[in-house]
């Protein structure tokens, strides 16, 4: 049977019709079914159910993302923050998650705990989650409780009146068409805390949720299961967004729970819980001591692809980037001169497999690629320390540079909109005030703009869901470089357009922009990036690839380009505000958008496209 495998090298790695694969995983799974408790569920292909089951917290995230950003600004706005502090209050959790996240990343790695490596981590972060849903809805509360004196008005009329009371005092004093005085220092300190605490957790759960799932699925199942996070989590902003467009004041339910931001942190909790439960409950996970003692427990990889290929024959094999990674034999006579030939025509070096035990025999050239091919794995498998990741992203190619520029500047485009959207609406569309005081027509005005935000969010929601399935058919359509300017160029234009006429079609039309771009930037950069190191061609010179000195891991650079939101948030935290005052108006969000996607746009045409 191993020598039929080694023989038939040349089927999809991500099948389990390639006899080696399916001796390897049959022989893992019947290992790990037994042990002290049964682990062979890694070493099978999951069922639709199992994968909803292990994806489901993607949607979860995603609830209250939808919450967060919907909501958010919109509070601290009426609790008396100024749309400078409000931004800069954006700002508090990206500097923590630039340094935290990768942090947590090596943490994750080398948890040696026996519930496993990544769901402590989740559990860990999830709960920072919820602290922040209990925190963001009532914050204003707790801050009366802890002595916040609230609305500033003291009349004979409301000095003892219950809320209700004090709100029907408020509208008919003689201040009520004004802006709202108020004092709620408390209440700032907890939903700014909430907002900190839900923004960063959220942002650093998805990593080891999707690391997780990929730890316990076989090859064969985690594109498939990469898709099906992706899809649960557009229909987890598609729905968490149209929850905030409900007005749950109407309903006997929203009655009950106290108004609309309840209700809606409300469900939103609730679902989180069950979808946390869901996904953590779903496989057991096998603890680290136990893989580092047995090295048949290992999650297959291509890395132990390629060790149990070396024991059995000489060959060399090369995995191919297709659609599906296959494995490429070389014949004997071309054994070591096929790297650099492979390397020149798509063949990723860092994936080479050799057999060592050739001694003297191997030519210098053979011992050149296959000690850059264990350079290439060690940079790879290493897991991300901060000093590496720091390192790493003051010491770049040039071609890294301008993908992270590109992606730098897209984010802070798409940050702009996510964060400050309903407000926008609210304000611009709407003609509503977040100061004016509860239950007067430009507060109300404010309220109804801001849950048909919630709308043109859900629609931004649905658009990226969508256009990310078709987002590889049009890059073989049109090219990679022809979609990446084209979604970033859209989204500069529709947020133009939505700014020089605000309208509330413009804000269900135009969000499709907004969804288009949060695809691209969720994709294209890292299939760049994949293809930087698969080929290993960080540099081109006179139409061919020059090899670079450097050692890079494709976990640190996937990590780089992930941490540009961090910045981007960042950095709008501390402009827009400034901007909106200076304007007076909230469509300077919009035009700061377009502003930003022309230059990712112009940016984009020097990416390196391989």
């Amino acid at each position: 049977m191993v020598g039929v495998a080694a023989g038939a090298s040349e089927h999809s790695m991500s099948s389990t019709k390639n006899p080696m694969i399916k001796y390897m995983l049959k022989t893992r799974e019947n290992h790990a079914r037994n042990q002290k408790h049964d682990y062979s569920h890694v070493f099978r292909v999951k069922t639709r159910f199992e994968m909803f089951r292990l994806a489901v917290i993607a949607m979860a995230i995603e609830f209250a993302y939808a919450a967060e950003t919907s909501f958010v600004s919109p509070i601290l706005l009426q609790i008396g923050i100024d749309h400078k502090l409000m931004t800069m209050a954006w700002g508090v959790s990206p500097i923590i998650g630039f340094f935290i996240s990768p942090l947590l990343g090596s943490i994750s790695d080398r948890c040696t705990l026996n519930w496993g490596r990544r769901r402590p981590i989740i559990t860990f972060l999830s709960v920072g989650i919820l602290l922040g849903l209990i925190l963001v809805p009532y914050g204003q509360d707790l801050g009366i409780l802890l002595g916040d004196i609230g609305y500033n008005i003291t009349t004979a009329e409301n000095s003892s009146t219950t809320n209700d009371g004090l709100a029907e005092a408020l509208i008919s004093s003689d201040v009520a068409e004004g802006p709202l005085p108020s004092n709620f220092k408390f209440a700032a300190i907890l939903t700014i805390l909430g907002m900190v605490l839900l923004d960063l957790n959220a942002d650093t759960c998805q990593t080891p949720a999707r690391t997780y799932m990929l730890d316990v699925c076989i090859p064969e199942d985690q594109a498939r299961g990469l898709t099906t996070f992706s899809l649960l989590a557009g229909f987890g902003g598609t729905i968490g967004y149209a929850i905030g467009g409900v007005d749950w004041e109407k309903t006997q339910f929203g009655v009950a729970l106290g108004g609309n931001i309840p209700t809606v942190f409300g469900m939103v909790t609730i679902i989180f819980i069950i979808c946390f439960f869901i996904t953590i409950t779903t496989f057991r996970e096998i603890p680290l001591k136990l893989i580092e003692r047995d090295e048949m427990l290992k999650p297959l990889s291509a890395a132990a692809i390629k060790k149990e290929l070396c024991k059995k024959n000489n060959d060399v094999y090369y995995i191919k980037e297709t659609d599906a990674l296959e494995l490429q034999k070389v014949p004997v006579e071309e054994n070591y001169d096929a790297p650099v030939e492979s390397y020149q025509n798509g063949y990723s070096p860092s994936l080479a497999i050799t057999d060592k035990s050739n001694g003297p025999s191997q030519s210098t050239t053979a011992t050149n690629n296959n000690t850059m091919a264990i350079e290439m794995d060690e940079c790879v498998d290493t897991p991300i320390t901060l000093a590496k990741y720091l390192k790493s992203i003051f010491v770049m190619p040039k071609s890294m540079r301008i993908l992270a520029l590109t992606n730098l500047l897209c984010w802070m485009g798409h940050v702009t909109y996510c964060l400050y959207f309903t407000d926008f609406v609210g304000e611009a569309v709407f003609n509503g005030d977040p100061t004016a005081m509860p239950g007067t027509e430009s507060a109300q005005l404010y309220e109804s703009g801001i849950r048909f935000g919630c709308w043109g969010m859900s629609v931004y929601a649905l658009s990226c869901s969508i256009y990310s399935i078709s987002v590889t058919k049009l890059r073989k359509l049109l090219g990679t470089k022809v979609v990446y300017i084209a979604g970033i160029s859209y989204y500069g234009i529709g947020m133009l357009i939505l700014a020089i006429w605000p309208t509330k079609w413009g804000v269900i039309v135009f969000s499709t922009s907004a969804g288009i771009l949060y695809g691209t930037i969720f994709t294209i950069p890292y299939i760049l990036v994949a293809n930087y190191h698969a080929k290993d061609c960080f540099r081109m010179h006179n139409g061919e690839s020059v090899p670079l000195k450097q050692a890079r891991g494709l976990g640190t650079d996937v990590a780089i380009i992930s941490s540009m939101v961090f910045i981007a948030q960042l950095i709008i935290s501390l402009s827009i505000g400034p901007l909106i005052s200076w304007m007076q108006t909230t469509c300077a969000i919009l035009y700061a958008s377009t502003f930003l996607a022309f230059f990712a746009a112009i940016s984009a045409m020097f990416v390196l496209y391989v």
